[in-house]
């Protein structure tokens, strides 16, 4: 989301070939706005993705709605990124923003109201509260760390000490003090109306406490495990109540080449945090990139790469059309357009799919033995592989 999203804009104006893989599972997929996001307050999280993937592929950037399945390291430095359905990408640079997973307390109907009725973010979601009846349901001692501030949105909450807090705690004491109702007590179920709202929140002994929305803390994991073939472990958070992938002030890991962005690193990040920390990362990664350019003596061109990328694995179907075609025909009225030589027919789906009248021509070649960069050692009498690879993405209307 925010900070993949950011950093591949910030790659894509620098002119790199950048490929962003998105999965579609943001953490806050399952809230219904944005806040605290200056210029995107109350934006849907869903609309918010769909503005960044627009404004990273104006560039020539490319997104693919996909998911990493393997990462590995080739024998000449790059890495090499394996998909779903078996199609692979080759990048100079590999950044992992796929940010972490809340785990909820087991409670019974907890998960139903994730999002919605169960928030644990004063700032994402606590205005949209404020001065309703609150339950928040503390489960260990650093649950108690914003007691205060939903205390000071409404003075109709009350903290349930569910489990993992002393009813001794001084912390309980100045909430107590502050004419906050204190209950010490495990929490047995959530409790909806007939239409699924939310009404109250039922102890163990059967008592129910009439709610307009229940306060939780999570633990959280983060989303890390295919980091661990390129060596890199997750590391546990301060509080100790998950993970994270743990960077250097430029955001690579101890892995040089790999870097990491997001909630994968830090929890407490907002939208706003997560994107302006993607936005840094991604410049850090273009001026790697073009330190070792400058040194080397060379001056790639994005274009080459973004071909070279994209025929990269065995299996070449991405169903995503390539970035630079999206940067050209933005601005363009559909009409009839001729693609020669297809390759992959990517290109030619996305324009009918725009409303463009299209024909698609590829001329097979056998490719015997494929390399990294998709430069093959042809029959004779077959094109030149090279020449069918620029051909690929001509756009002639």
């Amino acid at each position: 989301s925010a900070a993949g999203l950011a950093a591949g804009l910030q790659l894509s104006r620098q002119c790199r070939s950048v490929i962003v893989v998105d999965s579609g599972e943001p953490r806050n997929a399952a809230a219904p706005h944005i806040h605290g996001y200056l210029s995107h307050d109350g934006i849907v999280p869903g609309r918010f993705a769909a503005v960044g993937r627009e404004e990273v592929r104006s560039y020539g950037g490319e997104v693919i709605e996909g998911r990493a399945v393997a990462l590995a390291r080739t024998e000449d430095g790059y890495f090499r990124i394996d998909l779903v359905g078996g199609h692979t990408v080759v990048a100079r640079r590999l950044l992992v923003a796929t940010g972490l997973v809340d785990e909820l307390p087991k409670i019974e109907g907890m998960s139903r109201h994730w999002g919605g009725q169960v928030i644990h973010c004063p700032f994402c979601h606590g205005y949209e509260v404020r001065n309703r009846r609150l339950v928040q349901i503390i489960t260990y001692p650093m649950g108690l760390h914003n007691a205060a501030l939903f205390r000071q949105l409404t003075e109709r909450l009350t903290v349930v000490l569910h489990d993992g807090v002393d009813a001794d705690d001084p912390e309980l004491a100045v909430l107590r003090a502050g004419g906050v109702e204190v209950i010490d007590q495990r929490v047995e179920r959530l409790v909806d109306d007939p239409a699924g709202r939310l009404v109250s929140v039922e102890l163990v002994d059967g008592t129910q406490i009439e709610v307009d929305a229940v306060v939780v803390s999570t633990r959280f994991r983060a989303r890390a495990e295919l980091l661990l073939s390129l060596g890199i472990e997750p590391t546990t958070h301060v509080t100790e109540l998950g993970d994270v992938v743990t960077i250097d002030q430029s955001g690579q890991t101890s892995v040089p080449g790999v870097f990491a962005a997001g909630n994968v690193t830090d929890p407490s990040q907002q939208v706003s945090q997560a994107a302006a920390q993607g936005s840094w990362v991604g410049a850090m990664i273009a001026s790697q990139l073009a330190a070792d350019d400058l040194r080397d003596g060379v001056r790639p061109s994005a274009l080459q790469a973004d071909w070279d990328h994209r025929y990269s694995g065995d299996q070449i179907w991405s169903g995503n059309p390539n970035g630079t075609l999206l940067q050209e025909v933005v601005t363009m009225a559909p009409s009839r357009a001729l693609d020669v030589g297809a390759g992959e027919g990517g290109d030619a789906v996305w324009l009918a799919a725009q409303g463009w009248h299209v024909v698609a021509s590829e001329n097979l070649h056998k490719c015997t033995q494929p390399d990294r960069t998709s430069r093959c050692r042809t029959q004779p009498g077959d094109r030149d592989p090279a020449r069918g690879r620029q051909r690929a993405h001509g756009l002639y209307a």
